[in-house]
């Protein structure tokens, strides 16, 4: 990979962290996730029926179809995301490599120092050019894992209605759904997997907003630009 420049005119610190897959899987995956959750969200409590026949009133028809084709977005580009992490940058697996990273003290001071920071108990949080510590665990018990369990489950409730001889209910629907109980149990920890990404979602915009606002590294336009800058 061809060594990366920097900006004419960049401040003095100035690094290049997010290369233009994992941005593009970034926004991707926001944009799927919101249509995700909104469609999920009338499937699991849908709206009242309307008189007339069926084939006159489609409109849940259209969100099922958007729900199943942003999940097979989502699944896509999660598989994507697994693959730069191997062959991109050093900032693009750092996510995946948390657990190693707990079983170090300076990770747990760093992660204390920013709680603190986000609870507005310290002025200014450790300097990062990638993930700061509380991020990169967010990223990975919330995020990854979350989005594993939604796309499996996902898969496995798909594979329901696809029936036996599907792949989906082969490879997932018939291990997964014994696993958890039963289809209605199934159904129940997905909903609860939305849930916990909504939570995630709502966390994680709070805390990039913090610290763009509230210390001097870009982290926003980071992931429009991919750098990473020292604002003076």
């Amino acid at each position: 990979m061809a060594a990366v420049t920097k900006p004419a005119g960049s401040m003095p610190h100035a690094v290049y962290v997010w290369e233009a897959p994992v941005r593009l899987w970034h926004w991707v995956m926001m944009l799927a996730m919101f249509v995700l959750i909104a469609t999920g969200f009338f499937i699991g409590v849908p709206m009242p029926t309307v008189p007339g026949e069926a084939s006159d009133n489609f409109l849940f028809g259209y969100i099922r179809f958007a729900h199943f084709a942003a999940g097979y977005i989502f699944a896509v580009f999660f598989v994507l995301r697994l693959y730069w992490a191997i062959v991109g940058n050093r900032y693009s697996r750092e996510i995946f490599f948390v657990p190693f990273s707990l079983l170090t003290p300076r990770f747990w001071r760093g992660l204390i120092n920013d709680v603190l920071f986000y609870l507005y108990l310290r002025r200014e949080p450790g300097s990062y050019e990638g993930h700061n510590p509380l991020a990169a665990v967010a990223m990975f018990f919330m995020y990854l894992l979350g989005s594993v369990w939604m796309i499996l489950s996902g898969l496995a409730l798909y594979g329901e209605g696809a029936g036996m001889g599907s792949w989906q209910f082969t490879y997932f629907t018939s291990w997964l759904q014994p696993w958890v109980g039963d289809s209605q149990q199934l159904h129940t920890y997905h909903r609860l997997g939305m849930w916990y990404l909504v939570i995630f979602s709502m966390a994680h915009m709070y805390m990039v907003v913090r610290q763009d606002v509230f210390t001097k590294e870009t982290i926003i336009s980071t992931m429009v630009n991919g750098w990473r800058l020292r604002k003076p």
